[in-house]
């Protein structure tokens, strides 16, 4: 028998053998598709810096563009957005959470819609003019100080509107001729460092958001808010939420006013620490807020400097409805103080807020149930005033103590509310130190600045202001650096 001999070959040495004898040819490099651009979900939130000469800032945005550090551009809103900026003035709220490619972004730019700012002001003879003096630039400027790289799942930025001194001057005084002055708002966009529990306005605590309830999901413990500057919120509750006003949240119905503290959560989302509920009848319902410039001792009028405003009597959301004082009846108004504060019942003077002590300066939330505009000379007669926190700026002038409290004598400038309104005639009260506050500072004050908090420092104090016998007396939340006066 015949046998065969095989002789076994290396593979390596075989599949060359068949490579040499054009059995097959060697694959070509593999060249890999587009990759997937991996998106993160980018809160934006609103704050500003500035001293006490504006009273409000409305900008509209109509385009945010991003652009990366190869020069790649990226427009970031899908629609208009519109807030006041003023009533932030170290404090934040959020704007838009927004879909933004991921890459390290080095410029950004901005155009603006139907805009303004104003101001209250006394003129030569001692009267009052308020509202807009100026005209925005559809261009604002915008600055990063430093590239920011958007990566993760979810991160937060900062839109700062930074009104410098000279800027505001012109805003309030140079408009005021036949010529007016344009004004190019400048903000700041920096990256925020949200913490897993924020406590305040530099790490995720938005306070004082204020606005109607539009709808109510039960089911999921949550609400949607249309707030008073005219942005629009989902806000979640938990157990560990703190109802006010109400008994809780089975008690939220669609056209209630909240008052909330909220804190940003590592997925965007809003979660209310506070939920405050000052008038519990939706029927017709609107609400005003901002500075009272004038209380009347002749009859029980007031007049309040619509910074923001929600409700019945301002359908639609336009910027048209706020700005300039409004006259209105507080005869028959329940006062209130905001429940934020939980030290009031420490502080070492009394702290009230009433008809017979509320000053032009302090920040006030109004609520009416009136279906229409009365007709002249009658006024909307509101249901309820509460005290709101206000930021001031100011130079310490004096430090001391009082009980529990550190205390801060702040000078105020002439341009300031307080200052500029408490020489107004047909006032019920006239303080005795218009252009001084003490500022009462306990261990639950969140202290944000860097500047030494020293006489002769310049600086913010975010808090209730209270008209104590005719000295102005602030229960501080917050203390930040100050702009020049």
């Amino acid at each position: 028998m015949a046998y065969s001999k095989y002789r076994l070959v290396p593979v390596g040495l075989a599949t060359s053998l068949l490579i040499g004898c054009g059995g097959m040819s060697a694959p070509g490099p593999v060249t890999p598709g587009p990759q997937p651009v991996e998106h993160t979900d980018v809160t934006f939130l609103l704050s500003s810096t500035a001293n006490d000469q504006l009273v409000q800032a409305n900008l509209t945005f109509t385009s945010f563009t991003l652009t990366d550090k190869v020069g790649n551009t990226v427009e970031v809103l899908a629609a208009p957005e519109s807030a006041e900026f003023t009533h932030l003035n170290g404090n934040v709220e959020s704007l838009v959470t927004l879909k933004v490619p991921q890459g390290v972004y080095t410029a950004a730019s901005a155009t603006l819609g139907p805009s303004n700012f104003s101001c209250v002001i006394r003129d030569s003879s001692g009267g009052l003019m308020t509202g807009s003096f100026s005209v925005v630039a559809a261009a604002p400027t915008v600055s990063l100080p430093q590239p920011i790289a958007i990566t993760g799942v979810h991160m937060a930025m900062l839109l700062n509107l930074e009104v410098s001194p000279g800027q505001a001057h012109s805003i309030c005084y140079s408009g005021t001729g036949s010529q007016p002055y344009t004004v190019t708002p400048a903000l700041e966009l920096t990256r925020v460092a949200a913490a897993v529990q924020p406590t305040n306005s530099e790490n995720g605590k938005e306070s004082n958001l204020e606005g109607l309830i539009t709808a109510i999901a039960a089911n999921a413990g949550s609400f949607n808010v249309a707030a008073a500057d005219r942005l629009a919120w989902s806000v979640a509750t938990n157990g560990s939420t703190v109802f006010q006003g109400v008994g809780g949240f089975s008690e939220l119905v669609a056209g209630l006013p909240v008052d909330m503290d909220v804190t940003l959560q590592a997925d965007g989302s809003l979660l209310a620490t506070r939920v405050a509920v000052t008038d519990t009848s939706a029927t017709d319902l609107t609400i005003w807020h901002g500075p009272l410039v004038f209380v009347s001792n002749a009859v029980a009028e007031l007049l309040v400097f619509n910074t923001e405003t929600r409700g019945q009597l301002f359908p639609g959301n336009s910027v048209d409805y706020e700005g300039g004082p409004w006259g209105l009846d507080f005869g028959s108004a329940a006062f209130r103080i905001s429940a934020q504060f939980s030290n009031l019942q420490s502080l070492p003077f009394s702290a009230s807020f009433n008809a017979t002590n509320m000053v032009a300066g302090q920040n006030v939330y109004v609520t009416t149930h009136v279906p229409k505009f009365p007709n002249s000379p009658n006024l909307v007669a509101v249901t309820t005033v509460t005290l709101v926190p206000q930021t001031i700026n100011g130079t310490v002038t004096a430090v001391s103590s009082a009980g529990g409290f550190t205390t801060y004598t702040v000078a105020l400038a002439a341009y300031d509310l307080f200052s500029a309104l408490a020489q107004q005639p047909g006032q019920t009260t006239i303080l005795n130190s218009p252009n001084s506050v003490v500022v009462y500072v306990d261990g639950s004050t969140q202290m944000l600045n860097s500047m030494p908090l020293a006489e002769g420092s310049v600086l913010r104090f975010n808090g209730l202001v209270f008209n104590d016998n005719g000295t102005l007396r602030m229960d501080c939340a917050q203390v930040m650096d100050g702009v020049t006066p």
